[in-house]
């Protein structure tokens, strides 16, 4: 079993920075893949960005150029860096962990607010 636990998120104003990270603990697979979805009031459930064991990584288009996500594998911790924030980045965002290459994430984290405003 893998338990994901976020921290770092809360209120901050647009165009400000705000860091995600997330400490997965447990039967971690050597191969994985670990990222972040974020979902916002009535709007769909979207994969922000996902990095894989071999640091390859991918973003939603819309957040291409101001995210940036990393990992810290010793520690098993994976980071969103989000600069130039903008209101329509207000959501849940959940941290998400499956073995290989997978983003349909076998283990999800309980969730942290995001919250821009204007």
């Amino acid at each position: 079993q893998v338990q994901l636990v976020e921290s770092g998120g809360g209120l901050v104003q647009a165009g400000g920075s705000l860091r995600l990270s997330c400490a997965a603990s447990g039967s971690i697979f050597r191969f994985n893949t670990m990222g972040w979805y974020r979902q916002a009031p009535g709007k769909q459930r979207e994969l922000v960005a996902a990095i894989t064991s071999g640091s390859s990584a991918n973003y939603e288009d819309s957040v291409k150029s101001r995210f940036t996500i990393s990992k810290d594998s010793a520690k098993n911790t994976v980071y969103l860096q989000m600069n130039g924030m903008k209101p329509e980045d207000t959501a849940v965002y959940y941290c998400g962990y499956s073995p290989g290459t997978r983003y349909d994430f076998q283990s999800w984290g309980q969730g942290t607010q995001v919250t821009v405003s204007s």
